[in-house]
């Protein structure tokens, strides 16, 4: 017997409604982008500023215990990871330990890093110092400029393939998932003042391309019942081809949660700040391949065969793009 998430041929109305859903779109948009010009983001130390040690030591790195021996220090952000390299001996077990700028510094102090010294040889006294190095306010904000750039540089890529492919419609609709996709995940990390550093500009970037893989999967669906069902009205169509692809869309959204919930569970402090985020483009995403590039490529209407010029959205027109009023 086979596991069904979804009924086979569903007739859901999911534009039936949409002036209630796109406008709770743009409500949590407005919602994200006051908390972030209230609140702000809680940037980490990759935006902020900090100190970096490099820590060699005979025996295995243990970060929890790395963590628990500084936190009694109250030195803010504080990010532990081990590093593996094919070259290290048997016995060198090295760690990064990167500690936020203190306040009225650029870095961290002499004293407070002859404290964290202290603190982490009582966890293991063959630990030692192999490197130490200060990221100033002027290399982060050169860090958050690349990441404003990298983000901006997606959007217009996304907009300029999906134009290529399908027509300006499609990709002022996929455009606009992204965009409240974006503008959702940067306002609930402001709202939450979950650290933000480089590894959510990394995890915003690949919900930009989850997001557009679902959007694009829905979008050939419409352009191939526009061609096949050119009588019908649009909205018909489009529900038609959310329908059919609602089971793709369901099962890989539920399978890459399932994943992303063992690594939020399983995967430690790291990279939970990463995970949340994936777990919260997911739903997102696939909330806005529905409910906000449908309802936006609906609006504009689009032609019903490229190949030929095409019927327009009233059916029998021929010629350009026509705007759909229904």
């Amino acid at each position: 017997m086979k596991l069904k998430l979804v009924p086979k041929d569903t007739t859901f109305d999911f534009l039936g409604s949409w002036r209630i859903t796109f406008s709770f779109s743009l409500a949590m948009m407005v919602a994200a982008v006051i908390a972030f010009l209230v609140m702000g983001l809680n940037f980490g130390i990759d935006f902020r500023g900090g100190t970096s040690i490099r820590t060699e030591a005979r025996q295995p790195v243990d970060v929890g215990a790395y963590r628990a021996a500084i936190a009694p220090l109250e030195l803010g952000d504080v990010a532990i990871s081990q590093v593996y390299d094919p070259t290290f001996r048997d016995d060198q077990h090295v760690a990064m330990v990167r500690i936020q700028a203190q306040e009225g510094a650029e870095s961290v102090p002499p004293a407070v890093l002859a404290e964290v010294e202290r603190a982490l040889r009582e966890v293991d006294a063959t630990l030692s110092f192999s490197a130490v190095e200060s990221v100033g306010p002027k290399v982060s904000g050169e860090l958050i400029r690349a990441a404003i750039i990298a983000v901006v540089s997606a959007l217009a890529a996304v907009l300029f393939y999906i134009w290529l492919r399908f027509e300006w419609q499609f990709a002022l609709g996929a455009v606009a998932a992204l965009v409240h996709d974006v503008v959702l995940t940067i306002g609930l990390f402001a709202a939450l003042q979950i650290r933000f550093d480089l590894a959510i500009i990394a995890a915003i970037l690949t919900i930009v391309g989850y997001s557009l893989n679902d959007t694009v999967v829905v979008f050939d669906r419409m352009r191939e019942n526009l061609i096949k069902y050119k009588k019908r009205p649009l909205i018909d169509v489009f529900n038609l081809s959310l329908n059919e692809t609602l089971s793709r869309t369901v099962i890989t959204s539920v399978t890459t949660l399932l994943a992303l919930l063992s690594l939020f569970i399983l995967g430690g402090d790291v990279i939970r700040g990463f995970v949340f985020a994936m777990m919260w483009g997911v739903i997102v995403g696939t909330w806005s391949s529905v409910f906000v590039a449908a309802v936006v490529v609906k609006r504009l209407g689009v032609t019903r065969d490229w190949s030929k010029g095409g019927d327009s959205d009233q059916g029998g027109k021929k010629g350009g793009t026509q705007f759909s009023t229904s």
